[in-house]
């Protein structure tokens, strides 16, 4: 048996190809498949399956376009009804890949059809040695189940009973999932990407004994708030998202074209460069996404659907990095992206916009003298863990409509590095709040500083999460 992990940074997504013989399978695959032709034919193998553990709601699949290029059969659970070819499987069926046998359970909780894959290789014994567990079980964790309105009981419920059918796996099963660290499928996932059942069984807060109505408590409290393309990705798995091929392709436009596209077709403007560069100089009404961030997970929660994209980049290499990442949540939609870039706009004589920043000096004397409005734009769990006495906690994609809760001007925006807080400053702008200013470094430059004693405004926790 072979067996070769693939991982997207970002969405911490994980897939992997397993083989034997001259054949293999590509479990949960991302909508970049040439990774998994390209390791297929190094190994010598034929991709014959393509698993899905269920339909996946923080990407989009890339289940249609491997199957094209490879003729492959997709599998995926019966109650999942994919609306396209597929081999639909439940409970206990059974399938080979040579002498790899695959048998199906299924595991409902973080959504409705979820299924695992359990395997044997015959080659070496008559136990099984993997299984492929999707978003059910992470190492050291269980998957949301409440990304379903008005079901996240009924999941929790369903959730308990499939982590307890896991539980009967032999303790030396080697436990595979769909994400690691960083995904917001779950809420506490391990760093550590592979594990085993018993090693789950011993560590793992959600396999501990505990009674239904414990269980449902542990895992629902302090849940983070779903993105929004949480929503729509698993429906657009179902259907079957659109083949690659079949979009059209970015161009690049001079920056006459790149203004007039902008004005005539309700567009957003996206500068992926890095936050410094772009409050240093932007596009007025541009949205920053700093490529270095969680890219394809912010673009997937802020950006509306629908609307054309156009790119501002650095480099060839980032506008390859931003088209992959936009389409990795569905956003297929990317008209063009700026020829030249910033500087080939300032030479055509075009507006410029800026968005000033100042030090973590400069916020502790604005603080002693009581002149600092401050909006901290991490998540609910990092601001309570750590934040400024008097700062107001708006999470970054939540001001798009709460924006008109902001009252006092000048706003000052921070969050643990300054990259979500240019894009805070981005979205508050273009909502028309104008007097707005960035704190690059954010908490970890306030910490770094030393500013921890109390002060009018300033009451520090303790350590946090500062994961941009």
């Amino acid at each position: 048996m072979y067996l070769k992990p693939f991982f997207v940074k970002g969405l911490a997504h994980i897939s992997y190809l397993v083989g034997a013989g001259t054949q293999c399978a590509v479990i949960d695959p991302s909508r970049d498949v040439q990774v998994y032709i390209d390791e297929a034919k190094n190994m010598g193998f034929r991709i014959t399956h393509i698993l899905e553990t269920h339909l996946h709601a923080d990407f989009i699949s890339g289940h249609l376009d491997l199957a094209e290029k490879t003729g492959a059969v997709i599998v995926g659970p019966k109650s999942g009804n994919m609306q396209f070819g597929h081999t639909a499987v439940s409970e206990n069926d059974e399938f080979f890949i040579q002498n790899l046998k695959f048998r199906v359970l299924e595991t409902p909780g973080h959504t409705p059809e979820h299924l695992s894959y359990v395997v044997y290789d015959a080659s070496r014994g008559e136990e099984p040695c993997s299984v492929f567990t999707g978003d059910t079980l992470f190492v050291g964790d269980a998957g949301r189940p409440d990304l379903f309105p008005g079901r996240a009981d009924e999941l929790t419920e369903k959730l308990y009973h499939s982590l307890e059918k896991l539980k009967n796996l032999p303790d030396f099963t080697e436990v595979y999932p769909a994400h690691g660290a960083g995904s917001l499928c779950g809420k506490a996932i391990s760093a550590k990407r592979s594990s085993t059942m018993g090693y789950e069984k011993k560590y793992n807060p959600t396999l501990q004994d505990m009674s239904i109505d414990e269980f449902k408590a542990k895992l629902l409290s302090g849940m983070p708030e779903a993105p929004d393309h949480f929503s729509r990705c698993s429906e657009t798995n179902r259907q079957g998202p659109a083949l690659l091929r079949e979009l059209p392709s970015p161009v690049p436009f001079s920056p006459a074209d790149f203004k007039k596209f902008y004005e005539n077709n309700n567009s957003i403007i996206l500068d992926v460069r890095n936050f410094c560069a772009f409050c240093g100089g932007h596009i007025p009404g541009a949205i920053n996404i700093d490529i270095g961030s969680n890219f394809p997970t912010f673009a997937g929660w802020i950006l509306p659907v629908g609307k054309p994209i156009l790119l501002i980049t650095d480099c060839e290499n980032d506008m390859e990095k931003a088209l992959t990442g936009l389409r990795q949540v569905g956003l297929d939609n990317v008209a063009g992206w700026l020829e030249g870039g910033i500087y080939n706009w300032n030479l055509n004589g075009y507006p410029i916009a800026s968005i000033p920043q100042i030090s973590v000096e400069k916020l502790k004397e604005d603080c002693v003298r009581q002149k600092a409005f401050i909006i901290d734009v991490r998540s609910r769990r990092e601001f309570d863990s750590y934040h400024l006495e008097k700062a107001v906690n708006i999470p970054v994609p939540e001001l798009r409509t709460r924006y008109s809760e902001i009252k006092n001007e000048p706003i000052i925006v921070m969050c643990a590095s300054g990259q979500r807080s240019a894009m805070a400053a981005g979205i508050l702008r273009s909502a028309g709040i104008v007097n707005v200013v960035n704190v690059p470094g954010g908490i970890t430059a306030w910490r770094a500083a030393g500013y921890t004693e109390k002060c009018p405004v300033d009451n520090i926790h303790g350590p946090g999460f500062f994961a941009e």
